[in-house]
């Protein structure tokens, strides 16, 4: 009985630590986002009920394509808890991303949420970088209805492999999970990383890094 009961206790402590290794659960219906308040709290504060809307919970236009017209190909239309404030303590958002002809969403990371991704229209080319020392590289081809989910934290990217615009919405386990592109990151930080420091850790020339910071 006794070894019963501690086994029981193992497993419900490490469900609690999983649980709270994620966003807490709302004590509450809702909490709507407060942008006026000046409250410091793990997440945003809540609007006064009393006040509270239907447009608290609601968001247009994400049928509407993002442009594409930059660098890297790709627009992502974010619906997260800055654009719809009912979201707050719900730990969900939503984005729409839009692809030009071989545009890509860059490798990025989300720091505090799971994404998982659905390919409306178009092909795709998607992928995630496992943690060290593996390092081990998943790639898989999306096509129109096929659905990819990228682990949180980890590296991933898509890419547009066809000849017209491709258009994904992909759901995040965080109203606001933070994106981090390993570009601008790297060799777009303020101020710079140390050139000397960056060509150690990447074996490249300090001029080549050099050149890399310009860009970003």
């Amino acid at each position: 009985m006794s070894t019963s009961y501690f086994l029981i206790s193992i497993i419900a402590l490490s469900l609690s630590c999983i649980v709270f290794a994620f966003e807490p659960s709302p004590l509450q219906d809702f909490c709507v986002a407060d942008p006026t308040s000046s409250a410091r709290v793990n997440g945003q504060a809540c609007k006064n009920a009393a006040t509270v809307q239907a447009n608290d919970f609601s968001f247009s236009g994400l049928h509407l394509p993002g442009n594409t017209t930059n660098a890297v190909g790709s627009r992502v239309t974010p619906v997260s808890v800055a654009q719809l404030p009912g979201l707050n303590t719900l730990g969900i958002s939503l984005v729409r991303i839009d692809y030009a002809p071989w545009g890509i969403n860059p490798p990025h990371t989300h720091p505090r949420a799971t994404e998982i991704l659905t390919l409306i229209e178009g092909s795709l080319e998607v992928g995630f970088v496992t943690s060290n020392p593996d390092n081990k590289f998943i790639t898989k081809i999306l096509q129109k209805g096929d659905v990819f989910v990228f682990p949180i934290g980890l590296i991933h990217f898509q890419r547009n492999v066809g000849a017209k615009n491709a258009v994904a919405i992909a759901a995040l386990s965080s109203q606001n999970p933070g994106v981090i592109t390993i570009a601008n990151a790297v060799f777009g930080s303020k101020p710079d990383i140390s050139s000397d420091v960056l060509a150690k850790a990447f074996q490249l020339d300090k001029g080549v890094v050099q050149q890399l910071q310009a860009k970003f």
